[in-house]
């Protein structure tokens, strides 16, 4: 079986996550740096990774508000995620990433003695990591067609 990309997209980088190929786990990838202001969306890389991991399908974060409305970076998550739907024309769906950035950085904190630097280099990995594994837990329902 194919497999899910999790993606927490940033104005500046995408984290990148990929699912196993029964759709267990989530394990990250890479940061792909972006400019949003310049229109650059790092498409191609994720291209190359898409290909390399045979992805059927995204995952996005889609950061709400606390009070569950949609800002400017969830609007900007949908852009991405249609600008996705629109090259790679595979199915997308989004994950509430509300506090994944920062259960990924207390994560960081607690269990690595790390530098901030040093996490600055890793959080939106593992922020994306953590979005596909919380899709992939809750049973999300590009998972569920996949599998038909």
């Amino acid at each position: 079986m194919a497999r899910l990309m999790g993606l927490d997209v940033g104005s500046k980088t995408v984290g990148i996550a990929v699912s196993d190929e029964l759709g267990w786990t989530a394990q990250g990838v890479e940061i792909v740096r972006i400019n949003e202001d310049e229109k650059e969306f790092g498409i191609d890389r994720i291209k190359e990774l898409a290909a390399k991991y045979d992805v059927c399908g995204f995952v996005l974060g889609l950061p709400k508000n606390m009070n569950n409305t949609l800002g400017p970076r969830a609007q900007a998550s949908q852009a991405y995620g249609q600008l996705l739907v629109d090259t790679f024309h595979l199915p997308i769906d989004f994950q509430d990433e509300r506090l994944t950035t920062v259960q990924a950085e207390r994560m960081l904190v607690e269990q690595a003695d790390t530098s901030r630097k040093k996490r600055k280099k890793v959080i939106d990995k593992l922020a994306a990591t953590l979005i596909l594994q919380n899709y992939l837990d809750a049973s999300g329902k590009l998972l569920a067609e996949i599998k038909k």
